[in-house]
């Protein structure tokens, strides 16, 4: 079995360290960096508002991670996406010290790999929100709580409980139900049922009530303590039982505004592309388990362990059956879908399903060359790259193509793919993404306003026909929206877009265009703004005004 060396690892910190060049992007994480800076400006950490309106979706944790990390780096794209990575980081030595638990130093190392080389690990590190810092605290209390299971020492549970409660002050209870879920699979499945009431619990249920406090407190005071408050066209809004209940299992009851009705395999196919280059192996680990408990009657032997599968499962099942669901909801249970596939290659290695293993390693290495073909086609096709992409893709193909051919080097499924994804993600985040945000008009118009050190406060939008929340980041400051022409009349500077541009003509009001650019909404990626032939079509313009 292969032993995955650690310098391995710090070429992946470093590619993630490479993401800090890319703009962050709209809506969400440009969202989360104006929140983050305005707490930082205004020193109110337990009351959040985004543009100086009462907020009440996401917990505090990233905010307050972030607020103070641009307070030592600045409002930068360094100091907001710092802590996120570093939390992305710690989600691998956690996953690592689980999966040592469950299967071994080796094992540990693979499932570390695995978590840190799929392609979902790589986009959020590059477009961060709340769910990078919610993966690693929840992996940190399952490995912490189940160190304390096998130990028996207090200090384990207590500290998993904190993690719990970070978790929770990150995106609510899921980050207290995934570990239940985890930890309640297997001890019932191996008949442990002592272990479901024990009077520590009490201990852990302290702690993570304590460390809850402060942002409760916050949220009493911003909200339940003043009902006539508006909050999305309602009052008497308690802000405790939103993020207790209303934000996660309100999802579930109906209970929550938001629906998109997304089926119940949604999450299953994002993970097609997020889990990427292991989701075939993670498909074929997940059936193993199901049919080896089967044939077992449901009830566990010496060293098997049901906390990662069915740890998924649950979470999965009660993720999935939310009204409302975005791609990186699952993400959350990543970590144990890399543990269940390093059990899976440790059994390969082992000398188990030989003829299943010879399949897979085939099947590995043509996911891997398309993955390489796919990152080529980002620069030869829809961005045009410069000379150091060529040179970068070629020497990601030779290492590639070094590991697999290579006698010498053992564990080829595992490092093979890994060294495919990671130069192809080199690409993505140093051409592709930095490219990408080059059409995204509020990173665009602030570096415009930076550069003409226009002052911000002179500022005001009027119809741009988007959401520009970057902007307000870039800019360090609140470009108000207005809704008539009339109150332009005292602003020297306006961004818009046509709709706009025609009012301010009907209105008779005089400006000078000091920029215009076409931009896109990167989030939201179409066939037609991919192919650079009709990328023109689909753009939108938006301008920035003087008025005389």
């Amino acid at each position: 079995m292969p032993k995955v060396p650690l310098w391995v690892f710090i070429v992946l910190a470093i590619v993630y360290f490479t993401s800090v060049r890319v703009d962050v992007m709209d809506i969400d994480a440009s969202q989360y960096a104006e929140i983050a800076r305005e707490m930082m400006e205004s020193g109110s950490y337990l009351q959040v508002y985004d543009k100086g309106v009462d907020y009440l979706d996401k917990p505090p944790f990233l905010f307050w991670v972030s607020a103070l990390s641009m307070k030592v780096f600045g409002v930068n794209n360094f100091g907001y996406k710092f802590p996120s990575i570093l939390f992305a980081l710690w989600s691998l030595f956690a996953t690592y010290r689980l999966a040592r638990i469950l299967y071994g130093e080796n094992a540990g190392r693979m499932a570390a790999l695995i978590l840190g080389c799929c392609q979902g690990m790589f986009l959020w590190t590059n477009d961060i929100r709340t769910d990078t810092i919610l993966m690693a605290w929840t992996i940190t209390a399952i490995w912490l709580i189940k160190e304390w299971d096998v130990s028996g020492k207090i200090k384990y549970l207590l500290l998993g409980s904190g993690a719990i409660a970070f978790g929770m002050m990150t995106k609510g209870p899921v980050a207290l139900m995934v570990p239940v879920f985890c930890l309640a699979t297997d001890w019932a499945l191996k008949r442990e049922w002592r272990k479901f009431l024990k009077p520590e619990y009490l201990l852990c249920l302290a702690v993570i009530g304590i460390l809850l406090v402060p942002m409760s407190i916050g949220l009493y005071q911003q909200f339940d303590q003043q009902p006539n408050k508006v909050i999305d066209g309602q009052t008497g809004v308690s802000g405790l039982k939103f993020f207790y209940w209303t934000q996660s299992f309100g999802r579930l009851t109906g209970e929550n505004v938001w629906s998109n009705n997304a089926p119940f395999r949604f999450l299953f196919e994002n993970m097609l592309w997020a889990f990427l280059p292991w989701i075939l192996l993670f498909v074929a680990a997940l059936i193993l388990n199901i049919v080896g408990l089967f044939r077992q009657g449901f009830k566990l032997s010496e060293g098997q362990e049901w906390l990662t599968t069915g740890g998924f499962i649950l979470a999965y099942v009660a993720l999935g059956s939310s009204r409302y669901q975005l791609p990186h909801y699952i993400f959350i249970a990543f970590p144990l879908c890399a543990i269940m596939v390093a059990k899976l290659l440790k059994d390969f290695f082992e000398g188990k399903y030989g003829r299943f293993f010879s399949a897979m390693k085939v099947v590995q290495v043509l996911l891997g060359g398309l993955i390489l073909i796919a990152a080529l086609l980002t620069f030869v096709h829809v961005f045009e790259g410069s000379g150091w992409v060529y040179v970068a893709w070629a020497a990601s193909v030779l290492v590639w193509l070094f590991v697999l051919l290579n006698h010498r080097v053992k564990g080829k499924i595992l490092l093979g793919s890994a060294a495919a994804i990671i130069g192809a993600n080199v690409i993505l985040t140093n051409h592709f993404y930095y490219e990408l945000l080059e059409y995204q008009a509020g990173s665009q118009l602030a570096e415009v306003i930076n550069e003409r050190k226009i002052p911000s406060a002179e500022i005001k939008s009027y119809k741009p026909e988007d959401a520009l929340e970057c902007m307000h980041f870039y800019v360090q400051h609140h470009v108000k929206l207005e809704y008539t022409t009339e109150l332009l009349d005292t602003t020297q500077y306006v961004i818009t877009a046509a709709n706009g541009l025609g009012d301010l003509d009907k209105s008779g009001i005089k400006y000078d265009v000091l920029h215009k650019d076409g931009y896109f909404k990167v989030s939201e990626l179409t066939p037609d703004f991919v192919n650079p032939q009709t990328r023109r079509n689909v753009l939108k313009d938006i301008y920035l005004l003087k008025l005389r």
